[in-house]
């Protein structure tokens, strides 16, 4: 299980905590810290790819460690392997500019706790079923990911209509956050200097709400999502 981490402040939460449970070997790019992105992806069974302050269109003069177009291109070599992906935020775009889908900006800037709606087609697969018609989840962005013609976009929220896309059933991408956990949270307010002056959005949280919300529902059913993703990948590799 392959992370690709862009800030520390982005950390993996309960994704890191699934694979450490299933017994995953994990591996980190943190890319933050001077790492280097893999080479190969013959080891990778699934590819995490974090989120981040960046966007797609954030160069590398604008940040040393972050280079959109080599992560693409990982994206797209494992995508082409038949490997998992999960793209989270900043990741999920980066998935979905991979595949030939430009990222956009969001409709509605989402900071905190809010519902997401399954669609018809998310409340009809299988991986999904156990999200429920509808689901509080974290959420901490300004963009969303883009579609490809053979997309399905499996939730919507008020403030953003691609909060969770299928791209392949193997291959997904969560403008959600459903690993947040308080650690994250905290981590989150701590680098988001700016959190105080967004009182004039609808669906922005400040410190204390944050800090007061529960995660654990969400991120149960992310463990149960990871689990039925798992299951497709060991079915179509063996």
């Amino acid at each position: 299980m392959q992370f690709i981490v862009h800030e520390a402040f982005e950390a993996p939460g309960v994704y890191e905590g699934w694979g450490m449970s299933r017994g995953h070997e994990l591996a980190y790019a943190r890319l933050y810290a001077g790492d280097s992105l893999p080479q190969r992806v013959d080891d990778i069974d699934m590819l995490v790819v974090m989120g981040g302050p960046q966007s797609p269109a954030t160069t590398v003069q604008e940040c040393w460690y972050f280079d959109a177009a080599a992560e693409e291109a990982l994206v797209a070599r494992c995508v082409a392997a038949g490997k998992a992906v999960v793209g989270i935020c900043l990741g999920s775009q980066l998935v979905g500019q991979a595949l030939g889908a430009p990222f956009e900006p969001s409709p509605e800037k989402e900071i905190g706790k809010f519902p997401i709606d399954l669609t018809l087609a998310g409340r009809a697969n299988p991986k999904f079923a156990h999200f429920g018609d509808r689901l509080e989840v974290g959420h901490w962005h300004n963009d969303m990911p883009g579609l490809t013609e053979t997309a399905t976009i499996i939730a919507t929220s008020e403030g953003c209509p691609r909060q969770i896309v299928e791209y392949t059933d193997l291959v997904y991408g969560f403008q959600c956050h459903l690993e947040f956990t308080p650690t994250e949270i905290e981590l989150l307010i701590e680098a988001e200097h700016d959190l105080p002056t967004f009182t004039g959005h609808r669906f922005v949280q400040q410190a204390d709400a944050l800090r007061a919300n529960n995660w654990t529902d969400m991120n149960e059913k992310l463990g149960t999502f990871l689990d039925a993703l798992a299951h497709t990948y060991a079915t179509r590799s063996a």
